[in-house]
């Protein structure tokens, strides 16, 4: 089963947020609507600036544990190197 990591933003250099779902476009709904109770929700990072799939939720998984261990300024060049605007990303979600 594939997985993807995903980091959501509240603004440009704002409050970052790694995770890892099987399903991204359902997992950016729970976002989004506040379904998602705790950090995201309570920080307001609803946008989707940065995507990476994997063959496996388990690497996908691996992947997310290192990513959340790297500095603050290693995740923002992980953003800019994929999407320098940081635009939300989540209507691409909806061509998978």
């Amino acid at each position: 089963m594939r997985g993807y990591v995903y980091i959501l933003a509240s603004k440009r250099n704002g409050t970052l947020y790694v995770g890892v779902t099987s399903n991204p476009s359902r997992r950016m709904y729970e976002h989004t609507q506040g379904l998602v109770p705790g950090f995201t929700a309570r920080y307001g990072v609803k946008r989707l600036v940065w995507i990476e799939e994997h063959a496996w939720v388990a690497d996908a998984i691996q992947r997310e544990k290192n990513i959340k261990k790297y500095p603050r300024q290693w995740k923002i060049n992980l953003i800019e190197g994929m999407n320098p605007e940081w635009r939300d990303l989540s209507d691409w979600l909806m061509d998978m």
